[in-house]
């Protein structure tokens, strides 16, 4: 098959065309902090924190420096308190997820269990229910790809939930699952900062003054207990403020470009991982497909001029750094999502004829 191209280049993100668009108001928000001289925790920060505790539709968020490190907080909180008696407490993790899900969990001094999955990539449920020799305390949900927490309920009676929500927080109307979530703003993220950044959202008061204290090396208790930097400077907070009037509009055109994919994948019989079951609580982060023979795709796709990554190439079962923790093993539908999973770009800032020529692409090729 010869694949021409078109010379376009499409980028995996859209964040030189969202910068470019924000821009003005951007250095405005920038200068306007620089100015004051107030660089950490004044009113942009109260005022983000504010807006994701509504957002999220719970009384309060901290800000912290990245999702791993809200993830982090939210390990060692419920490590010394819920679970001060246990030696070690024990959490499950999905196997398909960022490396920093278990890292958070491990340097927290919490015994890792590695979970499979289904063929959407979420924690099998049921099968977790149904392992009744696995003993464990709590269970860290990931929304992979941005898909909604599906059928976690039954787990709340057995063990603790954990949102691990860096990339599902904007799904099913921002309405949390867990006792509490850890959010990313990564740069690929659906609203994303120009760094790292995160925050612990949470009803739970005690929690979030623990984070506070966490996150300012313990100056919120006046230093009677520990904690370390790790801290969203008002800058960061000032630009946030400027997405968050944007955001609504940005979701509203992943989901369009999703819908549009969506329609043209079932004529050719390509599986992608949102879908009619999904579509209407996902938040589009990732529009991710199965195919056959994927890195030859992704191959001629890079050829078309379109960059696409793989999330991920390897369960965490199959990496050096986890393969002595309890999980499935090489023949898991984890294991085998991660070989056919290829993950298009997507996000607002793409042109109607960059959606179209992505998929035309697409279709040639498988």
């Amino acid at each position: 098959m010869k694949i021409t191209t078109t010379g376009l280049t499409i980028p995996f993100t859209g964040l030189k065309k969202q910068y470019n668009n924000l821009r003005t108001e951007i250095l405005d928000a920038t200068d306007e902090v620089l100015r004051s001289g107030i660089l950490m925790g004044g009113n942009y920060t109260a005022e983000f924190e504010n807006w994701l505790a509504r957002k999220n539709h719970v009384s309060s968020a901290v800000t912290c420096h990245s999702g791993t490190q809200a993830l982090e907080i939210l390990a060692s909180y419920y490590r010394d308190t819920d679970l001060a008696s246990a030696n070690p407490p024990t959490v499950v993790v999905p196997a398909l997820t960022y490396p920093a899900t278990a890292n958070a969990f491990l340097r927290a001094g919490w015994q890792v269990i590695i979970a499979d999955t289904d063929y959407y990539g979420q924690i099998d449920v049921q099968k977790l229910i149904n392992d009744m020799d696995t003993h464990y305390h709590a269970v860290c949900a990931v929304g992979l790809y941005g898909a909604a927490l599906r059928g976690m309920r039954p787990v709340f009676n057995r063990a603790l939930l954990i949102e691990d929500a860096a990339q599902h927080w904007l799904s099913d109307g921002c309405c949390r699952e867990g006792a509490a979530a850890a959010i990313s703003f990564d740069p690929t993220k659906n609203l994303a900062n120009y760094g790292n950044g995160g925050a612990v959202v949470s009803d739970d008061r005690n929690l979030l003054d623990y984070a506070r204290n966490w996150v300012n090396n313990g100056k919120h208790t006046r230093h009677t207990e520990t904690g370390t930097n790790s801290r969203m400077s008002e800058t960061d907070c000032a630009q946030m403020m400027v997405k968050t009037r944007y955001i609504d509009g940005w979701q509203k055109r992943r989901a369009e470009i999703a819908a549009h994919w969506i329609e043209q994948l079932k004529k050719r019989n390509v599986r992608s991982l949102i879908d009619d079951s999904n579509f209407s609580t996902h938040c589009y982060h990732k529009f991710v497909i199965e195919v056959d023979n994927r890195d030859t795709v992704q191959r001629n796709l890079a050829i078309c001029k379109i960059e696409t990554k793989v999330h991920y190439a390897n369960p965490l079962h199959e990496l050096p750094a986890y393969r002595s923790l309890a999980g499935p093993d090489l023949l898991s539908p984890a294991s085998a999502l991660s070989r056919r999973c290829l993950s298009l770009p997507i996000y607002p800032e793409l042109t109607d004829l960059e959606v179209e020529y992505i998929m035309d692409q697409l279709l040639e090729i498988v």
